[in-house]
């Protein structure tokens, strides 16, 4: 094994990972904030009310991330209106056009897990705030949402470390996270075992991070569901 490649390109390494969680953690905080109303709008028994958000739901779950990012940053580029407006600035560049699609994806995926665990809401905790003379507002702020996201956080969390996995295509399209990395230090040195296992190292160090931080928010978060020490 060629350790001298490596140890040569760890600060390339380093720029991907900083890039990768960038990516990451801003595509995530974007994609929470669009999954809440989406959820909310997904989980109304007008059908015309819920029908946009499912359709942006189902297309989202339903094609991979990289057809995604290369409708984005391929695609768009096609519409000559596009490229004359105040958008295009931000369509002509590798890393939005990323940024885009993986908030959009994290967005139809956690919006569908948000939508199950607010029809798992049960019947008399609802029942019990409009006794308390709870307005259908504060009932969804007080009651539904906080009750949603505990039972919603194990499938979260899956989603997060799913959103990690899937940052890795990013690379395609020329940004140099981690993936794109370890193609450049491939590309010089031709040691392909090398330059890969060692990305895939740091997404096995992120990934343990993530797990444990779940872990934790979890054990927080459910503390009401484990028995009483007596």
């Amino acid at each position: 094994m060629d350790y001298e490649a490596i140890i040569n390109n760890l600060p390339l390494y380093f720029e991907g990972l900083w890039v990768t969680i960038q990516l990451v953690t801003m595509a995530l905080a974007i994609g929470l904030c669009l999954s809440v109303p989406i959820a909310l709008l997904a989980s109304s028994k007008n059908i015309l009310v819920k029908a946009l958000p499912q359709a942006f739901i189902y297309f989202f779950r339903g094609t991979p991330l990289l057809v995604q990012m290369f409708l984005i940053y391929y695609g768009f580029g096609q519409f000559e209106a596009l490229r004359e407006s105040f958008l295009w600035p931000i369509f002509r560049e590798a890393y939005w056009c990323a940024l885009i699609a993986f908030s959009l994806n994290t967005a139809g995926y956690t919006a569908e897990i948000l939508r199950g665990a607010i029809a798992q809401t049960p019947f008399g905790e609802i029942e019990a705030a409009k006794a308390c003379g709870m307005s259908s507002a504060t009932i969804y702020r007080r009651i539904v949402l906080p009750s949603a996201f505990r039972r919603a956080l194990p499938a979260y969390g899956n989603e997060v470390i799913f959103m990690l996995h899937g940052s890795a295509l990013a690379g395609v399209i020329t940004i140099v996270d981690l993936f794109g990395a370890a193609r450049i230090v491939n590309s010089r040195y031709f040691v392909p075992f090398e330059s890969f296992i060692t990305a895939g190292l740091f997404y096995l160090v992120l990934t343990f991070t993530l797990v444990w931080l779940f872990k934790r928010l979890e054990h927080r978060w459910h503390a009401y569901l484990r028995p009483r020490e007596t």
